[in-house]
């Protein structure tokens, strides 16, 4: 197992990570509404943040996403979920940070969970103005 920074070789493979795992997780919202998003995802929030990848014998399993201190994508395949790559993309983050946000919906019940497992707590409800759904903003403080 290894992280490290992105090549931009690798945008098309992560963008239909991104892709696949975020109609799964988000049944509650169009297939359309992230298929349109396919193209921001390669021309402008891969190549704009620090994204960082795992991978296990040179096989991306998934990759985590940073504006500034704003946690803007962390994503595992969904043949490797729930077998701890999540925790430790999202430490190797930590490890760099002092203090994270991010956003996520409100019905995305096992991403909630998993924030909230790894020392993540809810500051604010709001409406996601893109698909009206309802979302939280959550935070993580190395200092709490």
């Amino acid at each position: 197992m290894n992280i490290r920074k992105y090549r931009e070789d690798e945008i098309e493979e992560l963008v239909e990570l991104w892709y696949d795992v975020s109609i799964k997780a988000h049944s509650f919202i169009s297939d359309d509404y992230w298929r349109a998003g396919k193209k921001d995802m390669r021309e402008k929030y891969i190549p704009m943040s620090d994204t960082y990848v795992i991978e296990n014998n040179e096989e991306i399993i998934g990759f985590v996403s940073m504006v500034d201190d704003y946690l803007a994508a962390i994503f595992i395949g969904t043949n490797y979920q729930n077998k701890g790559y999540g925790n430790k993309l999202l430490d190797y983050i930590k490890m760099k940070k002092d203090y994270i946000e991010l956003r996520v919906y409100k019905k995305n019940e096992k991403t909630v969970k998993f924030y909230l497992k790894n020392d993540f707590y809810i500051q604010e409800e709001s409406i996601d103005k893109l698909t009206g759904e309802e979302e939280f903003l959550m935070v993580w403080n190395k200092e709490i």
